[in-house]
């Protein structure tokens, strides 16, 4: 089984310590965050090692990496440690769930993390570091560049270009055909019709509380 290190120490590296050990061929063996945020000596039971020393310890030439970081700061953090496991020679290992239906042939890029119940149809792209939550419908001819975010239960219709950075909200809804533009914000139940300008943000309307109390409904 292949090595690998997973950087991050949250929830995000629980879950990817999980996917990787039960769905993958890859063997978990440490964690690694930078020194300044590195409070324990373990995480699920394993060691927690300064990401300064990480090739000291486990080096790129026996070792994976895998960045388990959310969508903060627009992706951008995720970006930076990314790009920061490249600079030291790491090959980033992606995740994709068994429990996924991928028919785009294998057009996946580095440390992508890809959970169950996505339906990635025939020619979809999807570039480096993107997190795809469990459910989405990425459309046929769809890309998805690299450090994007998508939340779960998205419809992207075909021939949707994603731009970079990009945080697409559970139950957003994306017509057929537009470009999405660098470091947009697609809030959750969004439903967008037509091209996004880079660094837009797209909220869609929560639901109101009616006037009438749950007590006064007759029919529940």
């Amino acid at each position: 089984m292949k090595k690998l290190v997973i950087f991050g120490s949250g929830d995000i590296a629980q879950l990817a310590h999980f996917y990787f050990t039960t769905d993958s061929s890859y063997q978990v063996v440490a964690f690694t965050v930078d020194v300044a945020y590195l409070d324990e000596a373990s995480f699920c039971d394993l060691p927690v090692v300064p990401f300064e020393e990480l090739s000291v310890h486990y080096p790129p030439g026996d070792h994976e990496l895998f960045v388990a970081l959310s969508y903060s700061k627009i992706n951008a953090l995720r970006k930076e440690k990314f790009l920061a496991a490249k600079a030291l020679g790491y090959q980033l290992a992606s995740y994709v769930s068994s429990r996924a239906t991928m028919l785009n042939q294998g057009q996946i890029g580095e440390n992508c993390f890809i959970f169950e119940d996505n339906t990635i149809q025939p020619y979809v792209t999807i570039g480096n570091n993107v997190t795809l939550w469990s459910g989405n419908h990425i459309g046929h001819h769809s890309t998805i560049m690299d450090h994007c975010f998508i939340a779960s239960h998205v419809v992207i219709s075909g021939g949707v270009e994603i731009g970079e950075q990009c945080f697409i909200g559970v139950n957003a809804t994306l017509r057929d055909h537009i470009k999405i533009g660098e470091r947009c914000v697609i809030g959750a139940g969004t439903l967008l019709l037509a091209d996004a300008e880079a660094e837009g943000v797209y909220i869609g309307k929560a639901t109101e509380r009616a006037q009438v109390p749950s007590t006064k409904l007759r029919r529940i």
